[in-house]
């Protein structure tokens, strides 16, 4: 079994996430070869709640240019887990 550490790389920071954290829906960028049971499981061993729903995206990477020679690149792929935590559960990821 994979480290849980390893699945969860890091959570979202957006408007748009903060606004889902008062519905308990938390975003994180998970490895790119992770399953929604994997997802599942290292986010109730990390952080000892109760997961309700994992949902799971695919956002491919941006095509960037440079300014001089204008050559292409491309930012790298990432994906992205939506997890829903049972009533009364919650993540303190950005807590003072």
């Amino acid at each position: 079994m994979k480290d849980p550490r390893d699945i969860i790389i890091s959570p979202v920071v957006s408007e748009k996430s903060y606004a889902l954290i008062e519905q308990n829906v938390y975003t994180f960028i998970v490895h790119p070869s992770a399953s929604k049971p994997e997802i599942h499981d290292a986010v109730e061993s990390i952080w000892g709640v109760k997961v309700v729903k994992v949902n799971t995206l695919n956002r491919p990477g941006k095509v960037t240019r440079a300014r001089k020679n204008n050559r292409q690149g491309r930012k790298p792929d990432t994906k992205r887990a939506i997890v829903t935590l049972a009533a009364g559960n919650d993540i303190p990821l950005f807590e003072n």
